[in-house]
């Protein structure tokens, strides 16, 4: 099977990349690092209102765009590689797809309208546990007058603290998960930033006291949504390995572009067999990478569809975040050393890539946890992940 982009998609890729050259550059990128909520609030609702990436995955009947995740996926890999500090995966990829896959029709015409006017959200699901599935959630949703309180804690949830709403998921007295979507000022609750490594993709914790939950914030009316956190997690994951592609892309790029102007003994280093032998096993991963990750980006859109199935989606995730997050680590570890120690320095983009590339390695699962999770598909479906 060959694939290859429409020229309607690859059009909004090039107006992606000359928009993000603009607005995501050096001086952007470390600006917004040290911004109250880690990104540029104002940047963001430019973004929403000049380009409204935000209604990519929303339906038409509900003013979206009623894209797929090609698209998606295709505009995370353009943001990679500018080290776009925005909350676009947590917000218009993770929460819009719960939204759409089991929201009402009254609670998608109200939360879309919400998002599209440039609020934002996020997915909180992991208590005091490093699991990345929905056995991580700890929070209880317990029975209280003709609604429901929520409590429980919340660690690594990605761009919380500048969310104004929270997909927060909890067990009920039942056992049965519940997703509920709650404005972040909500009494009860409070959101702390984490100090992290990578100071360009802001985590959260979160706390939940007492808080008060009503029927119209439960997702897929009230019933059982262990499977569908799974599955926004899954998609979650291949949003990120499109992140890991294009930076892993743009370090490749750096280090040929450095390796061109460093001179040593009288030439370039970039004339130096080893350095050739370096940068085509970095390209060989970058493209490698970019065609597993279509590939997991096609699963998806069929997931969207109800054309292919839970496992299908969470085969297809393992197997992106798995090979995309190795491949960023290697590329961004060897631009890192054909910089040589100058690329650590804060002066140096590179060592942002670098420090992205660690911290995505690791979050919704490192690659030794999804060769797991595919072999435990592939041959033993009894299989337990370990940690």
């Amino acid at each position: 099977m060959e694939f290859r982009f429409s020229q309607e998609q690859q059009m909004i890729f090039d107006t992606a990349a000359a928009y993000l050259a603009q607005t995501s550059d050096s001086s952007a990128v470390r600006a917004a690092m040290v911004a109250p909520h880690g990104y540029d609030r104002a940047a963001w609702q430019r973004q929403c209102e000049e380009m409204f990436w935000q209604g990519l995955l929303v339906p038409e009947s509900c003013d979206g765009l009623g894209l797929g995740f090609v698209e998606a996926i295709g505009l995370l890999e353009k943001m990679g590689e500018r080290l776009a500090c925005t909350p676009f995966i947590s917000s218009a990829v993770v929460v819009t797809s719960a939204l759409n896959r089991a929201a009402s029709g009254a609670q998608q015409q109200h939360y879309f309208a919400e998002l599209l006017a440039g609020k934002t959200a996020t997915l909180a699901y992991q208590g005091q546990t490093r699991r990345w599935d929905a056995s991580a959630v700890t929070a209880q949703l317990t029975t209280s007058g003709d609604g429901w309180q929520l409590d429980g804690n919340y660690a690594l949830v990605p761009h919380g603290s500048g969310a104004d709403y929270l997909l927060l998921a909890a067990r009920d007295e039942r056992g049965a998960l519940q997703l509920a979507l709650l404005p972040s000022a909500t009494p009860g609750l409070t959101v702390v930033n984490q100090p992290t490594m990578d100071q360009t993709r802001p985590l959260a914790s979160v706390s939940a006291v007492a808080v008060q939950v009503t029927a119209g914030q439960l997702l897929n009316n009230g019933q059982c949504c262990a499977q569908l956190l799974n599955e926004l997690i899954d998609i979650a994951a291949i949003a990120v390995a499109a992140d890991q592609v294009g930076g892993a892309q743009q370090s490749l790029n750096m280090a040929v572009d450095y390796t061109q102007e460093r001179v040593q003994f009288g030439r370039t280093i970039a004339s130096f067999q080893a350095i050739k032998h370096k940068a085509a096993d970095m390209m060989l991963k970058v493209e490698a990478a970019r065609s597993v990750l279509y590939y997991a980006a096609c699963v998806a859109d069929e997931w969207r569809l109800a054309e292919a199935d839970a496992e299908s989606l969470a085969q297809a995730a393992a197997m992106a975040k798995s090979y995309c997050s190795d491949a960023y680590y290697f590329v961004a570890g060897s631009a890192l050393q054909l910089f040589g120690g100058v690329g650590i320095t804060s002066e140096y983009d590179i060592q942002l890539y670098f420090k992205r590339a660690k911290s995505t390695e690791s979050f919704y699962g490192d690659g030794s946890y999804h060769r797991e999770r595919v072999a435990a598909q592939l041959l033993d479906s009894s299989c337990e992940v370990a940690l």
